[in-house]
């Protein structure tokens, strides 16, 4: 049933386009409880400036994300919602709390410990939400969560806090915390503040060393943690592990030489790649090894219903959020006018 496999890639599609556009969202807010220094203060109003207008629409993909599974693959939604209700329910408290803290600290501007405390958080929910959400993808991808007759029970901490779901979750707030600088680099030199270009290029040489670290210790623990998504890999999907690392690398090399928007770029199509390999590793599985992508997927009335309705949907919406990133992303050129130019 080819339409199901072309509803699993739509909403794969969604989960890239969360870790691209809500993972600089984490990222910023991760580098935001780090900030230090007598320049922390210009350093926050750059995070702010860069997530302000935009963080709340990247939330729309998880949206989409979570009614497509729903919707496309309800059994595959119930368990994941039954077995980690933990971790989901504690991410999706951390994306709510992350919003308000963020709300808030941007408008107690007069009370500097109220601002503080609100800002601190925006940094802890923003470590703990992809480090949860990396974790849970750790234990679909181990093959752990099992098909028990509709008797699914909640883990509480046996598949999502192993050493190789915790290696992941790292890996999940290592890629964040490598997104965001990167594209605060650009932010900067948009402000003609090559001095911040600087320091965020640093943070972002240190969020990409640490998710290599990450990555391979990860891929050391796969034969025996998940070892189906390993020999997945293996199989048919080195080639995208291969151009995954190429994509680092050349990142890395970008940043080096300072070509911040070639290095957005590209840290964009490593995420994508990065997630793209885990996607072929582990097809034709929605869930290993119960479930394959076929055997999960509701009706086919219903997935063409999904899939022509997200299709026109995307009509809409991306266009749209082009049209919100050109708003607020586009250098200004319009002069400022001042109240005395008017009142004069």
């Amino acid at each position: 049933m080819m339409i199901a496999y072309a509803c699993a890639v739509l909403l794969w599609l969604s989960l890239i386009s969360y870790a691209v556009f809500g993972g600089a969202d984490f990222g910023g807010g991760i580098w935001d409880l780090f900030l230090w220094g007598h320049e922390k203060d210009e350093r926050h109003q750059l995070i702010e400036q860069a997530v302000g207008p935009v963080w709340e629409a990247n939330n729309v993909w998880l949206i989409y994300l979570v009614v497509g599974l729903y919707t496309a693959f309800p059994i595959v939604a119930a368990m994941l919602a039954t077995t980690l209700f933990l971790p989901l329910t504690l991410a999706l408290l951390g994306i709510v709390m992350r919003g308000a803290a963020f709300a808030f600290r941007s408008h107690f501007t007069k009370s500097v410990t109220v601002k503080t405390f609100w800002g601190r958080i925006f940094g802890v929910v923003s470590v703990l939400t992809p480090f949860l959400l990396g974790t849970c993808a750790a234990a679909v991808a181990s093959g752990k969560i099992r098909v028990q007759q509709s008797n699914t029970q909640v883990a509480l901490v046996g598949i999502w806090l192993t050493p190789f779901a915790v290696t992941v979750g790292l890996m999940g707030l290592a890629l964040c915390a490598t997104i965001a600088p990167i594209y605060l680099t650009v932010e900067a030199r948009k402000e003609k503040n090559e001095h911040l270009a600087t320091i965020f290029r640093q943070r972002a040489f240190i969020g990409g060393g640490v998710l290599a670290i990450l990555g391979i210790a990860g891929i050391l623990q796969m034969p025996v943690a998940a070892p189906l998504l390993w020999r997945g890999i293996l199989d048919h999907a080195i080639w995208a592990v291969i151009v995954t690392v190429l994509l680092g690398v050349a990142t890395a090399i970008a940043l080096f030489w300072r070509r911040y928007r070639l290095a957005r770029a590209l840290i964009v199509m490593e995420a994508a790649a990065l997630l793209g390999s885990w996607g072929l590793g582990q097809f034709p599985y929605i869930v290993p090894p119960d479930l394959t992508i076929p055997a999960a997927a509701s009706p086919e009335g219903t997935l063409w219903a999904f899939f022509v309705s997200a299709l026109i949907g995307m009509l809409v919406l991306i266009p749209s959020l082009w049209f919100l990133f050109y708003i607020f992303k586009v250098e200004e050129k319009v002069p400022v006018v001042h109240e005395k130019e008017i009142e004069s």
